[in-house]
């Protein structure tokens, strides 16, 4: 019985899946920005080339 109350008041695996949930929300929003900014590029670069042509 012990142990069982050890392990419910083990709060070391929630710190864990935290840390994940953050890790996971700032990818998203880099992927986001990336996402967002090579759109940007993508039209500049495409402009330059007309201008070349």
């Amino acid at each position: 019985m012990s142990t069982l109350k050890k392990f419910f008041n083990d709060e070391s695996g929630a710190t864990a899946i935290e840390y994940g949930l953050i890790a996971a929300g700032i990818a998203v929003v880099i992927i986001t920005a990336v996402n967002g900014l090579g759109d940007k590029v993508n039209k500049a670069f495409e402009t330059v080339r007309d201008e070349m042509k």
